[in-house]
């Protein structure tokens, strides 16, 4: 494990979470090169990246970008700023991800999909050569779970209660509860339906789901299960900006390299 640099001290107070996912987002566009295929993510922090990397095509400092969209949203934005759009059936292979997460574990595991985007995205990801997170220091977690919101399954609607009731029994040991994703957060609320007209069921967690690799394979044998929140080894880098700077989180082989950096030296283009 490579030692962190300690953060600069850098002034924050003036700082929203908003202008955090921003910074994040706009750190993460510095891999961006010309004639790349990006990856587009979804989210409140992918959209501060999706942004930023048109208004760098705007400025001719990008060019020939080709995107592709994790969502219907992140389409609809990418075609309103001029982003030129391209699926996985063209470019199978993507040479660079940016999307956000719900939760980063010390392994750069992830939980994504709270805003309901988390099978295109997965898809996107699983195919891109290099895959950069861009989160706020609220989404580190100690383990996949733990922050006590969603973990999100994506499934089929059919018997959607029997679904629901056999990932439930899966984690009882882990004290899971289910609930199907609505609208609204009353049970009168419209049943919410992905873009690719599925359900999702979220599990909330007491205790820690131990291996994930197990836990992933136990969902994803379930009939009618179509996909999971949990993103396994598939993070390159993640980039965390916090009260007191930015940290940059990169897998080197079986080593973590931690860089930190001041706001002071980001602020060009914020």
């Amino acid at each position: 494990m490579v030692p962190a640099a300690a953060a600069p001290p850098c002034p924050s107070a003036a700082l929203t979470q908003d202008d955090l996912k921003k910074i994040a987002a706009y750190k993460a566009v510095e891999h961006v090169k010309s004639g790349m295929v990006v990856g587009l993510g979804t989210g409140s922090t992918a959209k501060h990246a999706v942004d930023r990397i048109a208004h760098l095509l705007q400025q001719g400092k990008l060019t020939d970008i080709v995107g592709i969209a994790t969502s219907m949203k992140t389409h609809d934005q990418a075609v309103s700023l001029g982003i030129p759009l391209s699926d996985l059936d063209t470019h199978p292979v993507v040479d660079l991800a940016i999307d956000g997460a719900d939760e980063v574990d010390p392994d750069l595991n992830l939980v994504k999909g709270r805003g309901g985007s988390l099978l295109r995205e997965k898809m996107v990801e699983s195919a891109t050569t290099k895959f950069v997170v861009i989160v706020d220091e609220s989404k580190l977690v100690k383990h996949i779970g733990g922050s006590g919101l969603a973990m999100p399954v994506e499934i089929i609607p059919f018997c959607w209660n029997h679904s629901l009731k056999r990932l439930v029994n899966l984690f009882a040991d882990s004290g899971c509860e289910g609930k199907l994703r609505r609208n609204r957060s009353d049970e009168n609320g419209e049943i919410y339906v992905t873009d690719n007209g599925n359900y999702i069921i979220d599990l909330y967690f007491e205790r820690d789901i131990g291996d994930l690799n197990e836990a992933s394979d136990a969902i994803l044998r379930l009939p009618g299960i179509v996909e999971h929140g949990m993103f396994i080894g598939l993070a390159t880098s993640v980039i965390v900006a916090g009260v007191s700077g930015v940290t940059v989180k990169t897998k080197v082989g079986s080593e973590m390299e931690i860089d930190s950096f001041c706001y002071n030296d980001l602020r060009n283009g914020f």
